[in-house]
């Protein structure tokens, strides 16, 4: 029997196993170290490493060998780590290398394993478990990790565990040194609660005390004599974790605490410690609109400010910055407005101390890579209006010293892109629109005469074994109404001029950090298998999303129901002038921010909309977390009216909408042991729906988070969805 989409798609994990990940270079140039399965069905990565010169890859570690083909055994340390990361797949999922990549520290199954790159070997280190996020030093000489909330430290060439101790152990059971707390793991992409000093004889370490966080319990209604899970969750106007930082001496043992004003700028968004300069941190107020870049003064723990940002709206949070360049500049990205632009859009730049790198043609994404004289950096053509097409995210490199940024691409077309680089060498992963899969090329990289930034030079490619799906798709990336909104339109294969139009299914995320008109193959997959179940498939990037201009995600302040419902309608609406779609049978599908957005659609606008799928929607705002929903809402404290506009709760009650409007079909699908948006968020729209005499219906999902990783349910999933749709639009 054929495989289908839906199980391929499912087992492969949306095509994702198999495929080379998580890359490091050899400051030297000569190797590259990374994981990937064994083949596009297996859960569990290795670590390997890619030969240069040779072309040559070995696996360094493999977890069936390392446990003895033992079960692999989750911490709940390690479970929430994975869940705030969105990893749903097994064995070697995260690694730390030492300064010249010759060690690599790993937690595989809650215990320390070090392993020898150039030898190709790896041994268990006797400590505690449950071992998580070990961390070599620079000198790869110890290893820092974190078991039971306690910072540790071991020899890596110790075999007996006599060199094991504790830098830091919590005073109470609410207390954690060197682990993320929730909102910066969650929110902030800080996944880290600890840095080595680039002379590995100190290191900074984050105190966590939740004790202040409100509790709620996350029970598994399934397994009715199984306690409920008892969770710190910092919902918004409430009290978050209380955070500070400390150094402490790798030898003594000696602990300073770092100092800044932390009843204003409580957030620890960012941290840096290399060479080039003193400790670096970014700190956030809580409403997110003031940050402060502060330098460490390591002899005493007293902060600097060296550079300062506000904003009006609120400050966006980047990768890789700030940070030294080698000759001692701040590098940042900044949002600036220009003369004659727009006042609703702005550009988003690269800053290395006062001089500016990057003009308001690209959008800055993310520093990928600081050298002796250049920075390496991920970009999009900045503007919806200036964008030849929509979706493209490449990787340039610019002078320090100012000149044109130059875009590597080791093929023509439009790409999604990233990159990892180390000595010359370069390993760019991009993905296009007419090829299935991403492809990681290695490029040795040379300055050329005169002055120019560097030409790449495609040397090798890393092997991926991620499978090639059973279907194809040409999706038509455009841009739609007066707003030029990034759109893509998926129709079934095969479909010609003359078929007539066709039930239309959009598929947003639609919101802030989420985009879905990308330039990559593999992310319109699921797109085209609806289409291929008779429907003409749209996602729209409306106001909100992420990668156009810094004007464009801000639109939603304050006001994220109508913002980004309108976009959807207006997308919609234009994209029926060009394509066949029948805006008499309309659907929409999400996840998360998507399911909210879905929901939102039918209840808000069933003039437009005519049935919707939600999976687990934020329902009512003030049930979701601090750090995300304060960006966009204010505080329920300091603006109720907001989070009264943008309820779910409010319109299933029939609150400021027509009581005479159509009821349209809504599927609300929810995990339910989902710590991030709680389940309590759809049983609270479900019974507001039921009091109002609304008609709806409810899948629950029995231990599941907030992404469906087991195989069966996710490609259950799909074919629920498409059988509700196609029963309430009408779809033969």
């Amino acid at each position: 029997m054929a495989t289908t989409f839906p199980q391929q798609h499912a087992r492969t994990h949306r095509f994702t196993l198999g495929a080379p990940r998580a890359f490091t270079v050899s400051p030297d140039g000569t190797r590259v170290v990374f994981l990937r399965s064994r083949s596009g069905t297996d859960l569990a990565h290795l670590l390997w490493t890619h030969d240069v010169a040779s072309g040559t890859e070995q696996p360094v570690a493999d977890p069936r060998t390392l446990l003895g083909g033992a079960p692999e055994e989750l911490s709940p340390e390690e479970r929430a780590r994975r869940e705030r990361s969105r990893e749903g797949t097994a064995g070697v999922v995260g690694y730390a290398t030492d300064s010249s990549v010759e060690l690599a520290s790993f937690a595989l199954s809650g215990r320390l394993f070090m392993a020898e790159l150039r030898a190709g070997t790896t041994r268990l280190l006797p400590t505690p478990t449950p071992v998580v996020d070990p961390r070599p030093a620079p000198d790869g000489r110890h290893v820092a990790y974190v078991a039971g909330g306690t910072l540790r430290v071991i020899g890596a060439a110790d075999e007996e565990g006599g060199t094991d101790r504790a830098l830091a152990e919590p005073e109470s059971e609410t207390v954690t040194y060197g682990l993320a707390e929730f909102v910066a793991a969650e929110e902030m992409s800080r996944t880290r609660g600890f840095w080595w000093s680039p002379d590995s004889d100190r290191l900074l370490v984050a105190r966590a005390d939740d004790a202040p966080v409100q509790r709620w319990w996350i029970a598994d209604p399934a397994n009715p004599e199984a306690e409920p899970s008892r969770v710190a969750y910092p919902a918004a106007g409430t009290p978050n974790a209380e955070v500070t930082l400390h150094l402490m001496d790798l030898e003594g043992g000696a602990r300073t605490e770092v100092v800044w004003d932390r009843e204003r700028y409580p957030y620890l968004a960012r941290v840096h410690w290399s060479s080039a300069g003193p400790p670096l941190l970014l700190v956030q107020s809580r409403d997110q609109r003031e940050a402060l870049c502060l330098t460490v003064e390591t002899a005493t723990g007293a902060t600097s400010v060296v550079h300062e940002d506000k904003d009006p709206i609120w400050l966006e949070l980047f990768g890789g910055v700030p940070a030294w360049a080698p000759g001692g500049d701040l590098v940042r990205v900044e949002d600036v407005r220009e003369n004659g632009m727009p006042e609703a859009e702005g550009a988003r730049v690269l800053m290395a101390g006062a001089r500016r790198l990057t003009s308001a043609r690209l959008h800055v994404r993310s520093v990928l890579d600081i050298g002796p004289d250049d920075v390496l950096f991920s970009a999009s053509e900045g503007g919806v209006s200036r964008r030849s097409a929509p979706g493209e995210v490449g990787v340039y490199r610019v002078r320090l010293a100012g000149g044109e940024p130059v875009r590597i691409a080791a093929e023509e077309g439009p790409h999604l892109a990233s990159a990892a680089r180390g000595g010359g060498t370069l390993v760019l992963v991009s993905a296009t629109l007419d090829r299935p899969g991403s492809t990681a090329a290695v490029l040795r990289t040379v300055d050329a005469a005169g002055g120019d930034p560097g030409v790449p030079h495609p040397t090798d490619v890393i092997t991926s074994y991620a499978e090639t799906p059973v279907l194809t798709t040409a999706p038509e990336l455009v841009h739609a109404g007066k707003r030029e909104i990034p759109a893509a339109v998926v129709l079934p294969t095969g479909y010609r001029e003359g078929d007539g139009p066709l039930p239309v299914l959009m598929d947003p995320y639609g919101g802030p950090h989420g985009q879905r008109v990308v330039a990559a193959h593999n992310a319109h997959l699921t797109a085209q298998w609806f289409a291929d179940q008779g429907f003409a498939v749209v996602a729209a990037d409306g106001r909100g999303t992420p990668g156009y201009s810094p004007g464009w995600e801000k639109a939603v302040s304050r006001d994220i129901a109508d913002v980004t419902l309108d976009d959807q309608v207006e997308a919609l609406r234009a994209l029926a002038d060009d394509f066949p779609l029948d805006l008499t049978r309309v659907g929409i599908r999400g996840w998360s921010y998507g399911g909210y957005l879905s929901a939102l659609a039918v209840l808000r606008r069933p003039d437009v909309f005519h049935a919707a799928v939600a999976g687990a929607p934020v329902t009512d705002w003030r049930l979701y977390d601090t750090h995300y929903t304060e960006r966009y809402c204010g505080t329920p404290q300091d603006d109720p009216e907001v989070y009264e506009a943008t309820s779910l709760i409010t319109d299933a009650g029939l609150s400021g909408v027509d009581p005479e409007a159509p009821q349209r079909p809504l599927l609300l699908i929810h995990g339910l042991a989902d710590d991030n948006v709680v389940v309590a968020h759809t049983l609270r729209l479900s019974s507001a729906l039921l009091a109002a005499g609304r008609q709806h219906e409810v899948l629950p999902l029995s231990g599941v988070t907030h992404m469906a990783t087991d195989a069966q349910v996710a490609e259950n999933l799909l074919l629920l969805q498409v059988g509700f749709l196609k029963r309430s639009l009408g779809v033969e």
